[in-house]
């Protein structure tokens, strides 16, 4: 949750839905700002089960739900909550766990537990991400999710076709080769027992498998490029980042916004080392938390750059190893910087959508939308966003800004003063939120601040 949406809950007597989904039933804990205790109750995950729950929590106007794992087991109910106007906040596994065993000293799970720590996170978190259905990103995760599992099917049924090859082949089997050559190998078989005729028409049917799958995973792949690219993500512009890269990134992260700088980024994805240092001696060890498959994107792309001469990958992975380090180390190196750019891109992508949907509008002012993709970006990541007559609208930590004018003057602010910067007053439209100042360069750009 944002800041300032904490602020608005602290306000007023908002009641907090702490929910804890399962695959046939939800509990559900209901508490107020001052953690006074409204309801509690067990539903099934049922079309009456939901209006059960509904009826109950529609006693309270202002109320905001908390779901644990609304990425995971909950994404369902999110979805239907959502799409039914209610405001949802996603609730970490891990801190609900936390909060768990500070509230009673172990580690023990029942369904209430869960959902009384559920409530609490969310009544006391700060940083809870505020889930927002993305139509696109929700087709782009299920390509993506579709097109790794018919990888590893393939996958599978080429290694099992290496094992036959090397039971009917003297010597053993060469090295894994492509479906093709397989195929090749095969027609040069000539079976002499029983076994050694069935062993070859399973060789032909695994082969048979590996093709329609790799097949399918080809049309997969061109889908999700043409996705990647109609979001106006300049992802695969990255040595080593292809399409199925670039779509499992954008479908893990969602919103960049959710990430207040490069270094939460970092250790979301697993490539931020962690401090093992003891007395004297200072090391960082690998760590192994993290999104693993965004961590998997990274270490292709940094396989990629370290076998290609001429990438900056390469250049940096050098200067690495001449500096002492372990290729190992160095290949760790490598991942972190790589999170940085990746988190870089991310950032560019949504400033440059914001940017494209503010001059769609006619007359380049009604293009602008309450709901920005690139709101809330973190003002010291170094990016900006172009500003001209007042009455723009402009996304500002999460919340949407209106351009009224110039302090030393109004109308075309920031372009017509030369190349002094100028202060520019701001109407902010939230009023759950502080008033904001925005200084324009003489080019035209407007900074946070």
């Amino acid at each position: 949750m944002q800041e300032a949406q904490h602020e608005e809950l602290a306000a007023g007597d908002v009641v907090i839905i702490g929910v804890d989904p399962h695959k046939a039933s939800v509990t559900m804990e209901a508490r107020d700002t001052r953690e006074i205790l409204r309801a509690t109750g067990t539903f099934p995950t049922t079309t009456d089960g939901y209006r059960a729950m509904l009826s109950v929590a529609r006693q309270w106007s202002r109320r905001v739900w908390a779901v644990e794992g609304a990425r995971g087991v909950g994404r369902g109910l999110v979805a239907r909550l959502v799409a039914g106007g209610e405001r949802v906040v996603d609730v970490p596994a891990k801190l609900s766990a936390r909060s768990r065993v500070f509230d009673t000293g172990q580690g023990r799970k029942t369904e209430s537990h869960d959902a009384h720590a559920i409530v609490m996170v969310a009544l006391r978190g700060k940083r809870l991400r505020e889930v927002v259905i993305d139509e696109d990103l929700e087709v782009l995760r299920l390509l993506v999710d579709r097109r790794d599992e018919l990888a590893a099917a393939r996958t599978q049924a080429l290694n099992r076709a290496h094992r036959l090859f090397a039971e009917v082949t003297p010597g053993g089997a060469p090295t894994k080769k492509s479906i093709a050559q397989y195929q090749a190998l095969l027609a040069g078989i000539r079976p002499r027992d029983g076994a050694g005729k069935v062993r070859p028409r399973m060789l032909a049917e695994e082969l048979t498998d590996a093709h329609r799958l790799d097949v399918r995973v080809k049309e997969l792949t061109a889908e999700i490029k043409a996705a990647v690219l109609a979001r106006g993500s300049h992802l695969m512009d990255l040595p080593g980042i292809g399409p199925a890269g670039a779509g499992r990134i954008l479908a893990d992260i969602g919103d960049v916004a959710r990430f207040p700088s490069r270094h939460h980024f970092a250790s979301w994805t697993g490539t931020a080392p962690i401090d093992a240092s003891s007395g004297a001696h200072q090391r960082h060890r690998l760590s192994r938390a993290g999104n693993r498959r965004l961590n998997h994107v990274l270490h292709i792309a940094a396989t990629v750059q370290m076998r290609h001469p001429g990438t900056l990958g390469k250049a940096y992975d050098d200067r690495k190893r001449a500096a002492g380090k372990r290729p190992l180390e160095a290949m760790r190196c490598l991942k972190r910087r790589l999170s940085d750019v990746v988190y870089q891109q991310l950032v560019k992508n949504a400033v440059d959508v914001e940017a494209t949907t503010m001059n769609a509008g006619p007359g380049g002012h009604s293009g602008a939308t309450l709901q920005s993709s690139a709101a809330g970006l973190p003002p010291h990541t170094g990016t900006s966003l172009w500003i001209g007559e007042a009455g723009w609208l402009i996304p500002w930590r999460g919340v949407t800004v209106r351009l009224v004018g110039a302090e030393d003057g109004p109308g075309q602010a920031g372009l017509t003063h030369g190349t002094s910067d100028v202060a520019v007053t701001v109407a902010v439209l939230d009023p759950t939120c502080r008033p904001a100042r925005l200084t324009t360069s003489a080019a035209g750009r407007a900074v946070m601040s």
